[in-house]
C-alpha cells in the first residue's frame, strides 16, 4: 500500500470540506458567526423541567419542603437563562434581522415558557393518573414517573409543542427527538394531543405533525399515526402544511402495532384491535378487529 504523508493529505481535505457546496445547505439561512442550538444543553433543560414538574424524581434525588421553593426557584431561574440563549440560537434560523431583535424575542418567547409551567405540571399530572389508572401493572404513581418512558416522551412533547406554540423555530424538534432516542418514543411536537392521555408500554409508536388526539386517549406499544404518500406540486415538490394525519376523538383506544394513515377520523369510543391497518373514518363506539379465520 502506497504510504501517503498527513501534511499533504490534511490541508487538501479540510479544503475540500469547507468549500464544498454542502456547506451552505447546512448553514441554510443561519446568520454566520451566531449560535448554533445545542442538543446537551436542551438536554438540560429538559431534566431541568422534569425537576421541576416532578421534585425528587428527577434532578436531586431527595425531596424537602422546606426548601422546594428555594430550589424551584433556582431551577425556573436556570431554564429562563438556557432558554433564552437557546431560543435564540434557534431564530438565527429564522428570518428574523438584527442580532437584538433575536434576543428581544428570545427573552420575551422564554418568559411565556416559563409562565406555561404549572399548567404544563397540571397536564402531565392527568397524564400520570391516565396511566396508572390504565395499568393493573402499576403499584403508585411514583412507579409510573420513575419508570415508565411514556411519561418522559409526553412531557418532552408537552415542552416542545408549548415552543411551537409561542413561536419558537427548531428548538421544539429537536427537544422532541431527544425524547425519541430516550424512549422509542416518536411524538411530533406540531402534534395537538388533550388531556388524561396515556401510552402503555410505549416503543415504536410514532405520532405524526398534524394529528389531533382528544381527551383520556390510550395507545399501545408499536402504534403509527402517520400520513399517505403526501401530493406534489407541478415542480414535483412535496406539498407541506397540510393536515395529513388521523384524528382520534375522545375516549378511542388503539391497541398494540396498529396503523391509522392518512387525514382520517377515529370516532368517540372507538377501539382499534392490534395489529390493524387502517385509512378510512370509523364511526363512534366501533370496535375494528381482525376477522377470525374459520
Amino acid at each position: 500500500m502506497e504510504k501517503k504523508d498527513i501534511t499533504k493529505i490534511l490541508p487538501a481535505t479540510v479544503k475540500a470540506l469547507t468549500e464544498c457546496s454542502l456547506c451552505e445547505v447546512l448553514s441554510e439561512s443561519h446568520h454566520d458567526g451566531e449560535p448554533m442550538p445545542s442538543g446537551r444543553v436542551l438536554s438540560d433543560v429538559v431534566e431541568l423541567v422534569r425537576s421541576i414538574v416532578f421534585p425528587g424524581f428527577f434532578g436531586d434525588a431527595y425531596k424537602d419542603d422546606s426548601t422546594l421553593e428555594y430550589r424551584t426557584g433556582l431551577n425556573v431561574a436556570r431554564v429562563y437563562d438556557l432558554l433564552c440563549e437557546q431560543i435564540h440560537a434557534g431564530l438565527c434560523f429564522a428570518n428574523v434581522e438584527g442580532k437584538k431583535e433575536r434576543r428581544k424575542m428570545a427573552k420575551t418567547m422564554a418568559v411565556e415558557f416559563v409562565e406555561s409551567l404549572p399548567e404544563l405540571r397540571r397536564s402531565l399530572l392527568m397524564d400520570v393518573v391516565a396511566m396508572y389508572d390504565g395499568d393493573p401493572a402499576a403499584k403508585s404513581y411514583g412507579e409510573i414517573i420513575s419508570c415508565y418512558p411514556a411519561i418522559k416522551a409526553i412531557g418532552n412533547y408537552r415542552m416542545a409543542h408549548k415552543l411551537i406554540e409561542i413561536g419558537v423555530p427548531l428548538i421544539p424538534r429537536i427537544i422532541s427527538e431527544l425524547a425519541h432516542s430516550e424512549t422509542g418514543i416518536d411524538i411530533h411536537p406540531g402534534a395537538t394531543i388533550g388531556n388524561y392521555f396515556a401510552i402503555d408500554h410505549g416503543t415504536g409508536v410514532v405520532i405524526g405533525e398534524t394529528c389531533i388526539i382528544g381527551n383520556h386517549v390510550k395507545l399501545y406499544q408499536g402504534v403509527t399515526l402517520g400520513a399517505k404518500s403526501f401530493p406534489v406540486d407541478e415542480n414535483g415538490n412535496p406539498i407541506k402544511g397540510i393536515p395529513r394525519h388521523p384524528i382520534l376523538e375522545d375516549n378511542v383506544i388503539v391497541y398494540g402495532n396498529s396503523t391509522i394513515l392518512g387525514r382520517v377520523t377515529i370516532g368517540k369510543d372507538a377501539v382499534i384491535g392490534a395489529n390493524i391497518w387502517l385509512m378510512e373514518d370509523v364511526a363512534p363506539g366501533t370496535k375494528v378487529v381482525q376477522k377470525k379465520n374459520i
